[in-house]
This record gives structure tokens, sequence and C-alpha cells, in this order.
């Protein structure tokens, strides 16, 4: 399709969107009693409308039932997390016994590496692109620390190579086999948060299982956001948060993928709970654990309802939208956006570039030359709500849920107005 920076060309796309009445399910900020142009939905999706609903639900079977909604609400408590799993299945590529909702992210991955990361004398190096999300990064040296490991001699960054703004799968792939048998786990955000690159996943997790090493995935912003097939590929496991491109409310809770290889284990480490063990013994209080033949057996405590509500709602509006139908708009709209960005940069020229890739998600990076947060101050002004990231980076991502095309052509607009104020 040959884009136009127009107006009107927007509104057309808009008339034409198959998911244009979603818009309608969100709710937006709004500055200067307009709707936001929401670009954040990579850090904290905008609320569904029906979530309010799903939460009150639950509120009304306390206050009504009090302790006997665990069995006799209309969503009986004690499995309601259950009913996350088909549909997240769907969303990461998985069988539904591959899937559990549980506490959040970091928390999440540590307990993972429990049954993951298991050093010996020999095996003991865990690969990381460099620079990765901070939590990840405390998350590695703590946990080396724990096991009495130097972080310095143990966790190997992937670097992007002199003057690119990217990381290249082969360099990659090719420092997995050079650490070879001393490589005890890969894991890697599958899209980087600073920069939108989504890495070759299948490629990489091929890579790592083929030297006996474990390989995870943070997929904080690829869940909901880029097509993933974690139990085809051979994942060993993934977490991820649901309040991004998914929408369940912010620092809420996070979902977990473990490969069926490793479900039904008894023997296999891991940090254990009661709400882990069988649904049909476990209140019987038996003193030995029996673990859940599903990933449930990693969860340690009972499901924090309240919080697991909004997750629900929103995944309900994922089943009917469907992710093949999500991504097709996310990739037109990012490319309508980065086609407005080069229109404006050549009217404004060298003022910014795109450090984004074309193996992307919903996320543009724009660096910005002879720029500081003033721009991005002047757009949160202006009604624009962007990211910001130091030193000068804003981050865009137009959510397909709820971002239209007339968002990207105003977005433009006001990106022009605001390189030329001074």
């Amino acid at each position: 399709m040959q884009f136009e920076n127009t107006l009107l060309f927007a509104q057309d796309l808009d008339l034409n969107d198959p998911l244009k009445d979603y818009r309608d399910r969100f709710y937006f900020p709004q500055i200067n009693g307009k709707d936001v142009i929401y670009f954040t939905g990579n850090s904290l999706g905008l609320q569904p409308k029906n979530a309010q609903d799903y939460v009150n639900e639950i509120m009304q079977d306390w206050r009504e039932l009090a302790v006997e909604g665990h069995f006799y609400a209309e969503k009986p408590w004690w499995d309601y997390h259950e009913r996350l799993a088909k549909p997240l299945a769907k969303i990461v590529g998985a069988k539904s016994s591959e899937i559990s909702v549980m506490n959040t992210l970091t928390v999440n991955l540590h307990l993972l590496l429990v049954s993951f990361y298991r050093p010996t004398s020999k095996r003991f190096k865990i690969i990381c692109e460099e620079k990765a999300f901070p939590s990840d990064q405390y998350m590695f040296q703590s946990q080396l620390r724990f096991h009495g490991i130097d972080p310095d001699e143990a966790l190997i960054e992937i670097k992007k190579r002199d003057g690119e703004h990217f990381w290249r799968t082969e360099d990659i792939t090719n420092k997995i086999n050079e650490v070879g048998e001393e490589l005890a786990l890969v894991l890697i955000g599958g899209v980087n948060y600073y920069n939108g690159q989504v890495f070759d996943m299948k490629k990489i997790t091929q890579a790592g299982k083929k030297v006996g090493a474990f390989v995870g995935w943070d997929l904080a912003h690829a869940a909901g956001n880029v097509e993933l097939h974690l139990h085809e590929w051979d994942v060993d496991f993934a977490a991820w948060c649901s309040y991004k491109y998914m929408n369940s409310g912010p620092g809420n809770i996070s979902g977990i993928f473990v490969h069926e290889a490793y479900l039904n284990q008894k023997d296999i480490p891991r940090f254990e709970g009661w709400w882990g063990t069988k649904k049909e013994t476990r209140f019987l209080m038996k003193p030995e654990f029996e673990p859940m033949d599903n990933a449930d057996a990693w969860q340690i405590s009972n499901s924090p309802v309240i919080a697991v509500a909004p997750y629900l709602a929103s995944l309900m509006v994922f089943e009917e939208a469907g992710m093949d139908a999500l991504i097709t708009k996310r990739k037109k709209i990012v490319a309508y956006l980065e086609f407005v960005l080069k229109s404006i940069a050549n009217e404004v020229e060298g003022s910014f570039e795109i450090i984004t890739p074309s193996d992307r998600g919903c996320q543009l990076s724009v660096l910005l030359h002879g720029e500081g947060k003033a721009l991005f101050d002047y757009l949160i002004k202006n009604g624009v709500i962007t990211d910001w990231r130091e030193p000068n980076v804003i981050r865009l991502a137009p959510a397909p849920f709820y971002c239209s095309y007339e968002d990207m052509f105003r977005f433009g607009q006001i990106l022009k107005s605001g390189i030329l104020r001074s």
C-alpha cells in the first residue's frame, strides 16, 4: 500500500480497519479536554471497560458469600486462574497445560530458575543481552551470587556491533556455540524494551538446546504483541507480565510457560506450596507434595482473584478479536507510524532517527538529535503520552486495540511543531 501523510488518508484507514470498534472498549486519559494519543501500551495498557465488572463480581461474591465464594461463586475462586490458561495458550503458542498465572514477573523468573538454572562446576554460565531490563540484570546477578558464583565470570552479555542499534542473531548463536558445554542457561527478553527489536526466538532456542543449555524467555514486551510458538519452538520456560499489551492493570499478575516435557515430575527442583499440589487432595492437608500435572505445579499460594479478574476481562477481549487480527493491524499501524515519522524527518532534516530494526513488534524507538527532554514535555502538554528513556530516546507503541491511524497522523503534526517550536 502507498501511504500518504494526510488526515484524509489516515481517516480512510480507520474507516476500513476491522478492529476500529475496539477503541471504544477502553478508557482514555484526557489532556486539555481531549482523549490523549496513547503510545505507552508497552508500559501500561489502557483499562478495558469490562474490567470493573469482573472485579465487582468478585467483590459482590466476597460480600455475599464470604469464604464460601471459594467454591460457590459463579466463578469459584479456588480455580479462578484456570480460566486464563486457554486464552493465554493461544496468545503465546502453547498447550493450556503449559500455562499458569501467578505472582509477578521477576518473582516468577526467580522461581523458574530454581528449576532451570542448575549450575555445576563445569556448566554454570548464563547468556543474556547487553543492558537487559534492569530487573532481569538484578535477577541474574543475585541468582549467581546465591549459588556462590561470581557474576563477572559467569554472566555473558551479548553486545551490539559498534555503530549499530540492534543485535545480530548470528552474534548470539556464535556466542552460544563458543561457550558450549559451560553454558547452563540462555535467558533473553523476547522483545527488547529499549529498541523494540524482536529476537529470533526459534533460532536462538535451537542453538541453546543444541549445546545442552536450558533456554527461557522474558516475554514482558512480547506477550500480546508478537507471534509466539513457545511449545513448537521447544522453549523450556518463559514468563511475562500482564499489564503492558495485555491491559490487566498496573503491576498486575504474571503468566508462566513450562514446556510439557517438565510437567508431572515430582523430583524436579522447584519451590513448592499448597496451590501447586493436586486439587483432588489439596484440602486433605497431606504432608507430602503431589504436584499438579500441569504448570500450576509451580504455583505456591492461592490465587489473588481480585488481581486476576481484570486480566481475565482483558483476555476475553483478546479472545473476541483474535491475535491474528491484532498482529495484522499492528504491522500496518507501525508501518504507517514509520512512514509518518520519515515524512516529518524529511521536513526537519537530521532531528531524529528510528533505531528499531525491521524485526519489530508494536514499538518504534526514536533517537533524538539535538533535542532533549523538553520535546518529550512538549508532547505531553499537547496530548501525546509517550515514554522517555535516557539519554534521548522516545518509545512509541501504537497498540492495535485502541490506537488509530488518525492518531499517527496527528502525532506527526505535533512532533513537527515541537521540533520547530524554537
